[in-house]
């Protein structure tokens, strides 16, 4: 056995949400945002923690059946690899636990039974996990730690505000890079029954007091690896709406998102500057799923990237995207509660935004007609179908789609709340800082500057289908993806 520990975690990745002393027992990993066993800072630190204090860990992942604009489309595709995620896990001899219901109360609930020592948590920067969080800091009475896991240069050590736009965070991100681009440590092996707690057959499926449970499989001593996921996909699927369906073309899980990570490299980098923004040149990566899911570290892309073109413009192109562009979203999301909302735009977007309020629409189309691609424009149908049927939308084309939406409907509050809307429940990576930014930025114009002024979009930045047909074959597009 690798006794854990014997590795030390940035500690500017770790803030601790309370102010309780951990004292010795079991340390509990709250899985959320980062689903994955390999080069997750978070369950590293869990296991610092616990070397330090001579106990063990217990992964945990808290399952709500109500996660907001969830459906099957996205619970299939997490829980794919949460699947994977227990293999591995059990593999090392740590054991993992699935608990439901509301995740604040199940948490205490099982923090509390195990007589855990203290929590650790992914950062995350939206709203409904930090208040999980804040609810969990009032139900426990040992230390809740939260590690950024998910981005390269941590939220909170880029920047202590939000940033205006790319150029502002990116002189701050490349300062830090080298100090956080470095490789992870190999995470420890335990003998069997050294790094996990045991369950007897009287906790199956305990009814925490909070509308949660914990599950696990029959026998009279319960380790690692016994989830019952086929009770657990029986349950949630008769509690979700199932009218979004499953994506066949994208493989969940971690070892999927390595191979594509690897064909990547491969594949498709060398053309990535040239062709990243036409969508029907297949340049790029199609990781953001896996990202959102955390089932791929962004840090662990970007050291194998370094490791094979370290000087190409094509890897600049790429990183610029992959750790600039995306821990600003982050940033955004972070330091501004608003970054779902109109109030959230910055004050010249709104200003000009509310003096064309009353302007003219060519077109105005209701949530329903957008849903179901019903608009009189073939490329904007083709989008959405391509999201719909597909799980995922050419990063581009997100673009053009959500600043058609603008121009198309009666209000840049209305706007926003379709975009997000369609976002949420057709892409794999909805519910994502990314989407809310990107959203935000062609509807709001956060992160831009202001244009030229024109009908409907005041000083938005304006797109149209002349631009794109300047950039890439439309009618090859729009055929690819008809209804």
């Amino acid at each position: 056995m690798t006794k854990p520990g014997n590795f030390s975690v940035n500690n500017k990745r770790i803030q601790q949400l309370n102010g309780k002393k951990m004292e010795r027992g079991p340390v509990i990993y709250w899985m959320s945002r980062d689903q994955r066993v390999n080069d997750n800072w978070a369950l590293l630190h869990a296991l610092e923690l616990a070397g330090n204090m001579d106990t063990s860990v217990v992964v945990a992942f808290a399952l709500t059946f109500s996660f907001p604009g969830a459906n099957l489309r996205h619970y299939a595709f997490m829980l794919r690899g949460l699947m994977e995620v227990e293999r591995k896990l059990t593999a090392k001899n740590i054991p993992f636990r699935l608990i439901t219901g509301d995740p604040p109360g199940s948490l205490a609930a099982l923090a509390e039974k195990i007589r855990a020592g203290a929590i650790v948590s992914d950062f995350d920067p939206l709203k409904i996990k930090k208040e999980w969080k804040s609810e969990l800091v009032k139900r426990i009475d040992i230390p809740l730690f939260d590690v950024d896991a998910h981005n390269i240069v941590p939220c909170r050590a880029a920047s202590d505000k939000q940033e205006f736009g790319a150029y502002t965070i990116r002189p701050k991100i490349k300062k830090l890079l080298g100090e956080f681009m470095v490789e992870f440590p190999e995470l420890p092996s335990f003998e069997k029954g050294s790094g996990s707690w045991m369950l007897t057959r009287s906790d199956e499926g305990l009814n925490t007091g909070h509308g949660g449970e914990i599950y696990s499989g029959p026998g009279n001593e319960v380790s690692a690896g016994t989830t019952d996921w086929e009770g657990i996909k029986k349950r949630l699927f008769a509690s979700i709406s199932t009218e979004v369906g499953e994506v066949d073309r994208l493989v969940a899980g971690e070892d999927a998102a390595t191979e594509m990570m690897n064909g990547f490299l491969s594949n498709k980098l060398a053309v990535y500057n040239d062709k990243r923004n036409d969508p029907n040149a297949d340049a790029v990566s199609d990781m953001s799923p896996h990202l959102h899911f955390g089932q791929i570290s962004a840090q662990r892309i970007a050291l194998e990237i370094l490791k094979v073109f370290p000087k190409d413009p094509n890897t600049d192109s790429f990183l610029e995207e992959l750790i600039v562009r995306k821990e600003l979203s982050d940033n955004f999301c972070h330091f501004n509660p608003n970054y779902d909302s109109f109030e959230g735009f910055p004050e010249w977007a709104k200003t000009t935004l509310n003096s064309h309020r009353k302007d003219e629409r060519e077109y105005i189309y209701d949530t329903e007609e957008w849903e179901l691609a019903k608009t009189h424009d073939p490329l904007w149908n083709a989008a959405q179908t391509e999201m719909v049927t597909k799980g995922k939308m050419h990063g581009y084309m997100r673009m053009y789609w959500a600043k058609k939406i603008l121009e198309w409907t009666s209000s840049p509050e209305k706007a926003l709340e379709t975009a997000i809307y369609l976002n949420d429940k057709y892409e794999l990576d909805g519910r994502d800082p990314n989407g809310y930014t990107g959203c935000a930025w062609s509807i709001g114009g956060v992160h831009d500057r202001a244009w030229g002024e024109r009908p409907v979009f005041g000083k938005i930045r304006y797109m149209n289908d002349k631009g794109c047909r300047r950039k890439f074959n439309t009618d090859l597009y729009i055929g690819t993806n008809r209804d």
